[in-house]
């Protein structure tokens, strides 16, 4: 008699483990930080006068701030700038699609009707997926206006 009380403590000790276990496997990793992944790419700029009439330079463009949007979020999860050399890169992500962006100018004239040095910047954005751990996925290059 007194077995028959320790197998059943050990088969609902088992029961349990075996229930923790699933809830456990059972949560899907969102994107954001955290895996093994990366995406990198630049940012190459056009450095036009105020009314977009006269092309100065354009080079790979350093110290811009990019943006990284994780999954379907609303806003950007982190942000940082651009190296010497116009590189970005943005390590530690797990699987998932992300939104990489940065800013231009806007030479449409899409505020009031001008194009003009008060009209507001606009994101120029990139959509990445990440498919598996360790992946390097290099973004193609966002070109802004400055």
């Amino acid at each position: 008699m007194l077995f028959l009380p320790k197998l059943l403590k050990m088969q609902i000790r088992l029961q349990f483990f075996l229930i923790g276990l699933l809830f456990i496997s059972a949560c899907k990793k969102e994107e954001g930080a955290g895996g093994t992944s990366s995406i990198r790419g630049k940012v190459y700029a056009k450095y036009y006068n105020k009314t977009f009439t006269v092309l100065a330079d354009s080079a790979y463009a350093p110290d811009v701030e990019v943006y990284i949007i994780f999954g379907d979020e609303v806003s950007f999860g982190e942000r940082l700038r651009t190296s010497h050399d116009g590189s970005y890169e943005f390590k530690y992500l797990r699987n998932g699609s992300y939104k990489i962006y940065a800013y231009s100018r806007d030479s449409t004239g899409a505020y009031n009707g001008q194009s003009n040095q008060y009209s507001p910047n606009v994101a120029i954005i990139k959509q990445v997926e990440i498919t598996k751990k360790k992946q390097t996925v290099e973004v193609s290059t966002i070109d802004i206006l400055q």
